[in-house]
């Protein structure tokens, strides 16, 4: 019978010039690609002295949904360490910035064998926890060879991505198969996970909605209203995708809303250089968050009435974003990327309007419609068309932020249900 799993390591192997290429592309833009390379093959200064709890967390979402669970792991296991791995340097910038030195964190290494059986030995993790869609063939072989549980927490499985899965379908049951349990946001999640060969697959909904805004960020929220405009009518564009924003800058033309201050946040950082030679090009009066600085006299750092845009060049403020906004747009589902996370938003008080694009969080876009928190519109003439509507009726906009709250309190105690989860699987290595 063919080994896929050997096929699917030899590949990674003919893979590894591409890398190499991969990372100093990316380095072009954020030179952070360019440390810690030898992490990324096994290779660690830092190890800890205590048991160790891991979990992966990719990048910024996966770290910031994962605050809750970090806290609540401290409070249950106070003797262990837990080390956070990362896959992008905008995770690792995240998880520095959320937990400091209360946590260890490290690059996981690529899937092959000799790196992920290097960063097991050196780390020892007691269990190890995968967020979201985190299905690494080797990894997950290797924990369970050596009996270590590995759990898929918060698990997440759009339709197109269990299509790509299924295309190698036994490979993806042997691994699912392999975790300890599976505990997914939603019932269809679930389902999927189940039909690719997941076993003990529960459901426990979106860790995103655990999350309380920091009360530093609510405060920074205040400052920048204040810097934008109390009496401005702000619209913030929220992780916004290449392509996004001229979109939303034509379309911004045809508004009629005196005042109006659009906030741009694109995703990624080494995008806002990019957009800020857009808006030079279009010749549109802009502002950038790093020139607002912290300053007390609000005097000497307001955005100016000329001012048509402020490009939010920060990293780790997001909430403080959506704090200071009227109404949020969402990036990442004007164009077909699949969305981004609306709940941050809802947290913070700003009602959404979000694009056709949503199956990375359909789920969560579903309740929020449902609970009148978001308007979905279909493209962009859609969301012009919300937004003169809202921003003309003050009341049905003051409805949408109150919602927002129910929505959020509705759909928390995934954190509750990922400890039972994490104990439950302790106990069944136990009982073996």
């Amino acid at each position: 019978m063919l080994n896929l799993r050997l096929l699917y390591t030899i590949a990674l192997w003919l893979l590894l010039p591409y890398i190499f290429l991969r990372l100093l592309w990316r380095a072009r833009k954020q030179p952070e690609y360019l440390h810690h390379i030898g992490e990324r093959f096994g290779f660690y200064y830092v190890r800890s002295d205590r048991p160790v709890i891991w979990l992966h967390t990719v990048s910024v979402g996966e770290t910031r949904a994962a605050q809750s669970l970090v806290t609540r792991l401290q409070a249950t296991f106070p003797d262990h360490q837990i080390l956070l791995t990362h896959t992008t340097p905008t995770g690792r910038a995240a998880s520095e910035q959320l937990y400091g030195d209360s946590v260890l964190r490290v690059y996981l290494p690529y899937d092959y064998p000799f790196a992920i059986n290097r960063f097991l030995r050196r780390f020892n993790p007691q269990f190890g926890i995968l967020m979201e869609t985190e299905i690494w063939f080797n990894l997950i072989r290797a924990c369970h060879k050596t009996s270590r549980p590995l759990l898929l927490l918060n698990a997440r499985m759009s339709e197109k991505s269990a299509h790509s899965y299924a295309r190698f379908a036994r490979l993806t049951r042997d691994a699912l198969g392999g975790l300890a349990a599976v505990a997914a946001q939603t019932a269809d999640d679930a389902a999927r996970l189940s039909d690719l060969g997941a076993r003990k697959v529960s459901v426990m909904g979106n860790l995103k909605f655990d999350i309380e805004p920091p009360h530093a960020m609510l405060e920074l929220g205040k400052q920048l209203r204040a810097q934008f405009g109390a009496a401005r009518k702000v619209f913030l564009a929220a992780s916004t995708r290449d392509g996004e924003e001229a979109l939303l800058l034509d379309a911004l033309q045809q508004v009629r809303i005196p005042g109006l201050l659009l906030v741009i946040v694109p995703r990624h950082p080494q995008r806002f250089a990019e957009v800020a030679a857009l808006l030079e090009q279009r010749r549109i009066p802009f502002q950038r968050r790093s020139e607002l600085g912290q300053a007390r006299d609000l005097q000497t750092c307001t955005v100016l009435p000329e001012i048509q845009v402020v490009l939010g060049d920060s990293m780790g403020e997001m909430f403080a974003y959506y704090a200071a906004a009227d109404l949020a747009f969402v990036g990442g589902s004007l164009l077909p990327y699949g969305g981004q996370n609306l709940i941050e938003a809802c947290a913070a008080g700003a009602p959404v309007v979000i694009g056709p694009h949503t199956y990375n969080f359909a789920e969560a876009t579903r309740l929020a419609v449902n609970a009148g928190a978001a308007v979905q519109v279909l493209d962009v003439t859609g969301l012009i068309a919300e937004l003169h509507r809202l921003f003309n009726d003050p009341d049905a906009l003051d409805e949408m932020r109150h919602r927002c709250a129910g929505f959020v309190v509705s759909n928390r105690g995934a954190t509750d249900k990922s400890l039972l989860v994490i104990m439950a699987a302790l106990k069944n290595k136990s009982a073996k």
